[in-house]
């Protein structure tokens, strides 16, 4: 199946399915900037559609620019450890209030304020999508 893609005005890839009711050639020149191109879909990283806003189109390759993918996981990351971060500050207000030991809860808060920077070393959207809070 041939789809039409293009660097839209954000930097991004921007796919076009046509639906096969006109000529994709018709589609592209109606629907899409003068220079999209035609290609097979086969060509696009879908196994990194998590990543798609960090494709990037160079010449008829779609790629996953790894800095933007970083930026992805690293937003994820961040919503992910929120939850767990109010869960740690509730266990270490219940902590002093009883004069308990808050050792294992600030280790455990600092890991989770740590975790972004774990997607700088990483060099695979593989390795980026292993990075888990929990």
């Amino acid at each position: 199946m041939n789809v039409i893609i293009y660097t839209n005005d954000n930097g991004n890839v921007s796919v076009c399915y046509p639906t096969g009711e006109i000529p994709i050639e018709a589609v592209k020149t109606k629907d899409t900037p003068e220079h999209s191109i035609i290609v097979d879909a086969s060509i696009l990283p879908n196994t990194d559609d998590d990543f798609f806003d960090a494709w990037e189109l160079n010449g008829m390759d779609v790629t996953v620019n790894i800095d933007k993918a970083r930026a992805i996981t690293k937003t994820r990351l961040r919503v992910e450890r929120a939850p767990l971060l109010v869960a740690q500050d509730v266990l270490f207000q219940r902590a002093q209030e009883s004069n308990a030991d808050t050792t294992a809860i600030v280790a455990e808060k600092n890991r989770l304020r740590d975790i972004t920077k774990l997607a700088d070393s990483c060099v695979t959207t593989e390795q980026l999508r292993g990075l888990k809070c929990q």
